[in-house]
Order: structure tokens, then sequence, then C-alpha cells
């Protein structure tokens, strides 16, 4: 089937097969990324309109226990780390609320810290931010007891993100060295039992190919992630993958779209860890919904992919976020519309 026959049909509400998505990603006819993005803006606009909802991003600490290849706070690389107070955590939850997110990602490495002992430390931790903030609450802690994740709700997130990057076993064996693939699969499945919303998402460049990307697009919305993303991988000095050329963005934001069209009504990640504000506007007009990775600048914090893009300067600061956003003829939407996404999409609590 030609690409933009099965584009013809997702303009009428027609469900992809993987096929039909792998034939979306892989396609270099003239013309079609522009009608594949146009497409599933049209499709995003359908079901949000001009509205995007905008999360605040704290990456408490910086310390983990595991080697992945691509990551730059791989354990055994020798940069200097933070680990934030619970006092810090909460006042920078504050300070985002403030200033209008709709949610505030709390996010960590696999810190020892804070999976010991059930991973009380953490569960206390978004116990104190749910104690101050009356937004939405996201917990990034990698892999945890299956446990945890009741105690979590509880305490009060909303989300829980694990991403596996690849759904291809090999290429994760790679990355995630000495990782058990299936049991951060069960993340996301132990995070709905428990009442939570999930996010997943996909690494680009990391020697998957496209039929991988699309069984692993199909995948994640199978599992009911209720948001997913993609990410191009940059390379991380002082990591394995260090040498290596990166791609450009095409195939990102290939998969923004065609995930937008497989899942018109998921959330998807226009992430300025990648690119910074100046890789906005491409993912947005993509078909991206949510504007993630806002960090406040002169307070320490560090990004994932990029540690330091855009941060000092303001770039990537909530007021700076909303300029570009009204330059685009869109807003930010309100606490209410992201709480009435939340509790209409909340899967019941098994656990």
């Amino acid at each position: 089937m030609d690409a933009f026959d099965i584009l013809d049909r997702c303009r009428d509400g027609q469900t992809l097969s993987v096929d039909e998505i792998e034939i979306l990603l892989r396609c270099d006819l003239e013309g079609f990324d522009r009608e594949l993005s146009s497409t599933a803006a049209r499709v995003r606009d359908a079901h949000r309109g001009k509205g995007l909802f905008m999360y605040g991003f704290v990456y408490f600490s910086t310390f983990c226990r595991n080697d992945c290849s691509f990551c730059y706070y791989r354990k055994s690389n020798p940069i200097g780390r933070y680990r934030k107070s619970r006092d810090e955590v909460i006042r920078l939850s504050e300070d985002l609320r403030d200033a209008g997110v709709n949610m505030v990602d709390l996010t960590t490495g696999e810190d020892p810290v804070f999976q010991k002992d059930g991973c009380s430390n953490l569960v206390g931790l978004v116990e104190g931010v749910r104690d101050r903030v009356d937004i939405g609450i996201m917990v990034s802690p990698g892999a945890v007891p299956k446990g945890t994740m009741a105690d979590l709700r509880k305490a009060g997130a909303d989300w829980f993100a694990c991403y596996q990057e690849t759904y291809n076993r090999d290429v994760f064996g790679k990355m995630r060295i000495d990782q058990d693939y299936q049991n951060r699969i069960d993340q996301r499945l132990w995070a709905r039992d428990a009442g939570l919303l999930t996010e997943d998402g996909m690494l680009v460049g990391i020697g998957e190919t496209a039929k991988d990307r699309a069984e692993q697009i199909r995948t994640m919305g199978e599992m009911g992630c209720r948001q997913m993303r993609a990410m191009t991988f940059v390379p991380q000095a002082g990591t394995p993958m260090q040498n290596i050329v990166p791609r450009d963005n095409t195939d990102e934001l290939r998969a923004i779209s065609v995930m937008r069209l497989a899942y018109p009504d998921v959330l998807i990640p226009a992430s300025l860890d990648v690119e910074g504000i100046s890789g906005l506007k491409a993912r947005i007009d993509a078909g991206a919904d949510v504007i993630t990775s806002i960090v406040p600048p002169h307070e320490e914090l560090a990004g994932v992919a990029q540690p330091d893009l855009d941060i000092n300067d303001g770039h990537r600061s909530v007021d700076h976020v909303k300029r570009m956003v009204a330059g685009m003829g869109r807003h930010i939407s309100s606490d209410k519309e992201f709480r009435d996404f939340m509790e209409s999409r909340r899967p019941e609590a098994v656990l």
C-alpha cells in the first residue's frame, strides 16, 4: 500500500497495522514528510485544539546504580553529581506550579538512596510534594519493586514513566548493560495495575530498525500507555557511545507523527532535552501536544540527554516557552483540562 494512501485512511480515523506504521516510518517519497506532519497536526488539533500541556522537570538525583552505554550519568562515568534534599525538591515543585506548568516530573537515576527499603525515601518525597503541590505529579525513577507502585499512587503520584528505549532485545542488552528486559516491561504493567497512568519511550538512532520502531509504537499502545515519546540519541562524553555520529531529527519527527496517527488521543511530548528551544516548533508541528523538560534557570538542575542545554540562559524556563507557544498561535492548557484528561483515562487499580 502507498504511504499517501495510508495517510488518507488516517484522516478517515482508521487504525494502523504494524506493517502500515513501518511503511510510514520508512517512506522517502518527495513531499511525504511534510504531508505526514501536517496530517498528524490536524489529527492532534481535532482532539486537543490549540492547547498544549507543559511539564516542569526536577532531576533531583544524578546518582545511578546502572551502567547504561548511552547515558551520561552511568555509574562508571567520573562526573560531578548531586542529590537534592526533600525541601529543595518541594520548593522547586512549588515554583514550577506557580510559574504555570500542568505537571511536575520528579526524575532520578536509580539512586541507591532512593531504592533502599522498598523505595521509602522516594515514596516520602512524592508524599511531601503532593502535600504542597496540587498539580499533576509524574515519577520517573527507573525500575522499582512491584509493591512500590501502590505506595507511589497512595502518596499522590499520577503518572509513572519508565522508558524501554527499544523493544529489540539485542539492542536493549547493549544499551542497558546487565538489566532485565522483562522487569523493565513489567514496570509499566505494575504501575497501570496500581492505578497510575504510564509513559514509555523510544531512543532513536541506537541501532534499531524502522520495523523495531513500528513494533514498539504498536506495543506501547497495546500496553495502555497514555503518554509515549521518541527522542533522538545524543552521544554523551564518558560513555562507550560518545564517538557515534548522531542522526538528524528526521526519524524522531516521523515517529512523533506516526504515534499521533496510530493513537490520536495519547499525549506525545516535544522534549527540550534533545535540541533545546530551537527544536520545539518542529516537534509541535509534527503532532506533539506536550512540552517537557521545562527546567528553571540557576537552580543547579540538569537535563538528561543534554545536561546543560538552554537551562541557565532561561530558554527552558516557563516564561520563555510560553512566549514561543504564543508565537505559534497556541496556548498552554489549564490545570483543569489536564486534570480532566488524567481522571478520564486513569486505570482502575487492581493491586
